[in-house]
Parts: structure tokens; sequence; C-alpha cells
């Protein structure tokens, strides 16, 4: 089973308190959710491989760390994915965006796919999709699902908020995919909305209603 991690950085948790509060306006909120992307992708990316490689500094020739050969890609599900992708750039900015689209039909409540556009590479990228919230979890599977119908092996799921039915959907469908949490909440509600949550993520990052 793949690892489900929840941050405790004091720091992750801190803007995540401002983020929950709903007097806080979409131009704050845009800057905190990248920030919050920009410090989980640093927590995420713990465990990237290194090699050595000899370089010349200005005194001498020594010997240094470098990612290991690994390409990365960030795939946001659109719309409020956007809102993440600047942040984890900050951090890796070699990295290559594709982008998910999909919403939630309002009758069946199944994801339904209306945009899917990737790296031509890929298949050979380790990916991180992203999406601030994780409420039933079916548009996150959906679009792993499709990652995984082009070939794409070496998959991370990162949200800032998550919901534990979620969380469990996620593990059913896709065990072999690691996910990272900001924060781990109570439930869903009837809606289907995350208790106590921050309202629709992407309204909020858009000022959208």
């Amino acid at each position: 089973m793949a690892k489900v991690i929840v941050m405790d950085h004091p720091l992750i948790q801190h803007k995540i308190g401002w983020v929950r509060r709903k007097e806080t306006g979409s131009k704050e909120f845009r800057t905190l959710i990248s920030e919050i992307a920009m410090l989980m992708c640093y927590e995420a990316t713990r465990d990237l491989k290194l090699s050595d490689i000899e370089i010349e500094t200005p005194i001498c020739k020594t010997t240094v760390k470098e990612l290991k050969g690994k390409k990365l890609a960030v795939i946001p599900i659109l719309r409020a994915g956007l809102g993440m992708v600047d942040g984890m750039l900050e951090m890796i900015p070699a990295a290559k965006v594709g982008h998910i689209g999909m919403y939630r039909d309002p009758d069946t409540l199944r994801p339904v796919e209306y945009y899917c556009k990737l790296p031509e590479d890929c298949s050979e990228r380790e990916v991180f999709v992203v999406d601030p919230m994780l409420a039933t979890g079916g548009s996150s599977c959906a679009a792993i699902d499709m990652l995984k119908e082009k070939g794409v092996q070496n998959i991370r799921f990162m949200c800032i908020i998550a919901a534990p039915e979620g969380v469990q959907a996620m593990q059913k469908a896709h065990p072999d995919v690691d996910i990272y949490i900001g924060a781990l909440d109570e439930c869903l509600n009837d809606h289907y909305y995350i208790v106590p949550g921050l309202g629709d993520a992407g309204d909020r990052i858009f000022g959208t209603k």
C-alpha cells in the first residue's frame, strides 16, 4: 500500500488556518494556496534520488549532489488545481506542466473529462497530480486512471484538504499512488463538501460563485 502523509509542518498548518477563514478574499486566498503548495512540494520531494557529479567552483573541483535523472511533471486537475502550480514551480522550475479538465455531473455525481493535455514524455516523468481538495475522490481517481492509460507509472497525488472518504477511495482505486495531504478533515456533508473544509476552492481562487 502506498504512503498517506499528512503534513504537520507549522507553516503549512498556519497558512491552512488562514485559507479556511471565510473572510479571506480571493487575492490573499490565491497567494496562500500557492505558498502552501510550495511548502508541501518541499516535503513531498524529500525522497527524490540524488547522484554525485563533479563540478568546478571558483576555488577548486568538488563533488556535489544533483537530482538523479528523474524528470518531473506537475498535472493540475482543472480548474482549482491551477492555484497550486506556480508554488510548485517555485521549487521545481524545470518541471513540465500538463492539464486535466474534469467536472462532476450534477445528476450522476461522476467525473466527466473535458480536457487533457500532457507533456509528450509524461510517461517518463515523476508526475505530481495536484488539486486543493480531495472530497469524494472521484475526479482524482479518474484523472489518475487517465494518466495510467497513457503509460504514466510514477504518480504522486497532492492536496491541501482531504476527507477520509476521498483518501479511502484513492487507496482502493490506486494503492500504488502516494498521497500528500495538508490537513485531513472530519467528513463529507450531504452536499459532498469537506467539513470543516474551506468551501469551493475553485470559486475562492478565481472569485466566482
